[in-house]
């Protein structure tokens, strides 16, 4: 089964002369247990296009649907993981992650304890009473995990989510999806600007053009047998074929966004 499909979807920002189109055109499917990673340069859309399968925002044109229903208002099979830490810092890490469960009308008790066990898979044992100034930059992000994932929902939206880490926790980070994702394959919709980290851990990868009115470029299947760790599938000689070939495409992208945004800082 299909778990996304925007078809044709286009987005626009403002109205008459002053609107910008950010997405000219997307054709992107997922299907119900599929890792996509899409990438593509700065400013391109990337982002947008997962607001409008999290209903965050309506296309232009075009259709979004989530299990073959189209999207209308918040999708509530999905869930949604940002760059930014998006705890709220008067609450304990156990607070932060039984609150997602609470405000569905979860019993505090029930809760609570199903919020321990989530920290306990995120590696977080005995960090329940720790606030979020008092945890890592890489600590945070497995709190904001468990949160999204205690849900337990069908869809997993990923907005750069290591973004703002170190190489060294990014890759461990990666290996943490990796290993919780494989449990029970939910399909996943990851934006990154770092190629690399999408080939380790995605089974396809979108690459958009520079915008304005963005679309996709190409999209390429990487063939890379599961299960992977997220750092030694990158010694892999087919790993370095696959990043040759989509740098190929997405270097052209990167180049023509660095050439427009020169162009515009001259004038």
């Amino acid at each position: 089964m299909t778990a996304v499909d925007l078809a044709g979807v286009a987005v626009a920002f403002g109205v008459g002369e002053s609107a910008y189109c950010a997405v000219g055109r997307a054709d992107v499917a997922v299907s119900e247990h599929e890792f996509v990673a899409i990438v593509g340069p700065t400013g391109c859309g990337k982002s947008t296009l997962l607001n409008v399968v999290a209903g965050l925002l309506s296309p232009a044109g075009g259709q979004a649907r989530v299990f073959g229903r189209p999207v209308a208002g918040v999708t509530r099979e999905a869930g949604y993981l940002f760059q930014a830490d998006a705890l709220m810092p008067w609450k304990t890490a156990l607070d932060n992650v039984a609150v997602a469960l609470e405000v569905g009308g979860v019993r505090r008790a029930e809760a609570l304890a199903r919020g321990r066990d989530w920290l306990a898979q995120v590696g977080l044992r005995g960090f329940e009473a720790r606030y979020p100034h008092q945890l890592s930059g890489g600590q945070r992000k497995r709190v904001a995990m468990a949160q999204m994932l205690i849900r337990d929902p069908k869809i997993l939206l990923m907005d750069e989510p290591f973004g703002p880490l170190d190489a060294q926790t990014r890759a461990l980070m990666g290996d943490l999806l990796l290993s919780l994702w494989s449990r029970d394959r939910k399909a996943v919709l990851f934006v990154t600007h770092d190629l690399e980290e999408a080939i380790a851990l995605a089974d396809r990868v979108v690459v958009m053009s520079a915008g304005p009115a963005s679309h996709i470029v190409s999209e390429h299947v990487v063939d890379l047998p599961r299960p992977r760790d997220a750092n030694e599938v990158r010694l892999e000689p087919r790993f370095h074929a696959l990043q040759k070939a989509i740098w190929s495409d997405l270097r052209d992208e990167v180049m023509k966004a660095y050439s427009g945004a020169a162009a515009g800082a001259a004038s």
